[in-house]
């Protein structure tokens, strides 16, 4: 598995680059809506390409579920790719956004690799092999509750989003914290959850390929991760909590009769 890490990192900073090589020209491209407030440019484009060109050619058979081009192959090795989470803070030049890569294997997370490419931060992990960030080791914060944490989140975006359920959550959830955090990268939040810059993190309505990796990451960090029920079908319903194991466990319980309410969650 470590082969497989190591091209999934090259793929990483290769879509980097095409990403850094238009950071200066971002608001004079094209841009196209897949949906209200879900936008594509040719960069998500031509990053996606590049990830999937730089694995094929280690691994001609292998399978894809990636953001932009959707699933292709057949296999029981799947990438799963985000080459540009945070398009629209791409697009405003806010410094947010990142390259999410994960591999599934029958099923199970197997490895993951986020890349800040402005800051050239580098966060890997690979399943029972530990988390690192620019290959040191990194782990999960120490905070013992949500008495002084410092929590992430993602804002409902999509069209028909339930932003009323939403902000229902966010009041007992800021509550008591030392502030809550909504940077617009999934991946960069669940990533900086697993090195300790963030206490825990909730969203609803992600994609797999927004959370693949950094779930993995906060694994291999020793965190936790579960969807509104205690469950692990995050990826599936697209509700996910995460945090160190007592982060995790308090906002669990503030989340949880939200969940019971709603068949949906």
């Amino acid at each position: 598995m470590h082969a497989m890490l190591n091209i999934a990192i090259r793929a990483a900073r290769a879509a980097g680059n095409v990403i850094l090589r238009n950071v200066d020209r971002a608001e004079n491209l094209p841009v196209d809506s897949k949906q209200h407030n879900d936008f594509v440019t040719d960069v998500d484009r031509n990053a996606e390409s590049e990830i999937i060109r730089t694995i094929h050619r280690s691994y001609r058979d292998h399978a894809f579920l990636a953001e932009e081009s959707g699933t292709t192959g057949e296999s029981d090795y799947v990438w799963i790719i985000d080459p540009l989470d945070g398009t629209t803070n791409f697009l405003h030049g806010f410094p947010a956004f990142s390259v999410s890569i994960a591999l599934e294997v029958k099923g199970q997370l197997e490895c993951a690799v986020v890349f800040d490419p402005l800051r050239n931060e580098l966060f890997a992990a690979s399943k029972g092999g530990g988390a690192t960030l620019n290959d040191r080791r990194i782990r999960v914060s120490k905070r013992r509750g949500l008495d002084g944490a410092l929590l992430g989140t993602g804002f409902p975006f999509r069209e028909g989003a339930d932003i009323d359920l939403y902000l229902r959550m966010f009041k007992p959830m800021l509550a008591g914290t030392a502030g809550v955090r909504r940077a617009g990268s999934a991946a960069l939040d669940l990533s900086y959850v697993a090195c300790g810059r963030l206490d825990g993190f909730w969203e609803l309505g992600l994609k797999p390929w927004d959370m693949a990796a950094g779930v993995l990451l906060i694994r291999e960090a020793g965190g936790i991760v579960t969807d509104f029920r205690s469950g692990d079908r995050y990826l599936e319903t697209g509700n996910l909590i995460a945090g160190n194991p007592k982060v995790h466990a308090a906002m669990d319980k503030i989340l949880m009769p939200f969940a019971r309410e709603n068949p949906r969650l």
